[in-house]
């Protein structure tokens, strides 16, 4: 278990991620490309993922590189997941190519107390193999991360969304106590299940904590392994991949509305701008804004606007059709 401590400081300092952190996110993906865990809720990713693996040739450097430096354990080298990862793919890889050689070295070597690494591995700490490595990241990103960026960001923004109503009610305690089944606050702490059993503190002292909304991410969080590192804490959205068919719930709306009307509906659930509605439901923004606007003169949303965008919410009634009932008559609320 991973206990982080938290001041009334670094309750002040905590934040959301607002867009996926593209190295943290290969992390992810080459983990599931590992196991069997989950599979089934990334089923089209993986799928696709082979896919253009195979086509562009890339099958060698993530069997011989890519998963030997990202294994699923309990560690992996932090310089891989730089904190510039969160300002895009770009910075992150600078990042990646410009970490000292003495801490690439460092790092492999603790890599190398948990997994077998090719002795080659230490040759990392040479920028120029390091630009090799980057080079088989922008690939891997563009083939197999790429293709789901607007999915992943839609499902990031009503993450986001989430949180802000949350810690508009309930404040940053609020907010930790609602992040899922594998953290639990217990003030000032807040336990974290750990990938591979690891029981550690880790004392923010003032620093505050990033946390990191993650596509890839199953089950457990996973955090940097070096407590003086900026803290972060990447944590997993809910299952990635749902069914194309409508659950039960879901044919009520649509046949009341329209499939794509129930489907913008639903993407207002905890707030959304067109955009995001636009990448919920892969439409143009310019139909996402048509759909709104029926919702808006029908009553089930409204509209307020700040500076150059629009945020769009449900109105009671339109929380109304979206609350069902359930085969023992309680009323659930369907998200999405």
């Amino acid at each position: 278990m991973l206990r982080i401590h938290f001041t009334a400081e670094d309750l002040a300092r905590t934040r959301l991620a607002e867009r996926p952190d593209p190295l943290w996110e290969i992390t992810a993906s080459l983990h599931r490309l590992q196991s069997q865990a989950g599979r089934w809720a990334y089923a089209g990713w993986y799928r696709d993922a082979r896919a253009a693996i195979a086509s562009q040739k890339l099958g060698s450097v993530v069997r011989t590189l890519l998963i030997p430096l990202f294994p699923r354990a309990s560690y992996f080298p932090d310089f891989l997941t730089p904190a510039e990862s969160g300002q895009g793919l770009r910075a992150g890889l600078d990042a990646v190519l410009g970490t000292p050689p003495d801490r690439v070295r460092q790092e492999i070597g603790l890599l190398a107390q948990v997994r077998r690494v090719p002795s080659e591995m230490y040759r990392l700490a040479d920028q120029d193999v390091r630009a090799d490595l980057v080079t088989a990241l922008r690939r891997y990103h563009d083939a197999v991360i790429g293709p789901y960026l607007d999915r992943m960001q839609a499902r990031i923004d009503a993450e986001g969304a989430r949180q802000s109503r949350t810690l508009l009610h309930g404040g940053a305690e609020g907010l930790l106590g609602g992040l899922g089944p594998a953290m639990r606050w217990k003030a000032p702490v807040l336990e974290v299940d750990y990938v591979g059993g690891i029981d550690r503190d880790l004392r923010l002292d003032g620093r505050g904590l990033l946390l990191i909304p993650s596509y890839f991410c199953w089950q457990k969080p996973v955090s940097f392994a070096d407590p003086d590192l900026p803290p972060v804490l990447l944590y997993p959205l809910a299952p990635a991949e749902r069914a194309s068919r409508p659950s039960p719930c879901e044919a009520p709306l649509s046949a009341l509305l329209g499939r794509t009307r129930a489907a913008v509906l639903v993407a207002v659930t905890y707030g959304a701008t067109n955009s995001e509605i636009a990448r919920a439901v892969s439409m143009s923004a310019a139909n996402a804004s048509h759909h709104t606007t029926v919702l808006r003169d029908a009553g089930l949303i409204v509209s307020h606007r700040h500076a150059n965008t629009v945020l769009h919410t449900l109105t009671p009634l339109g929380a109304s059709l979206l609350r069902l009932p359930d085969r023992e008559g309680r009323d659930t609320l369907q998200r999405g």
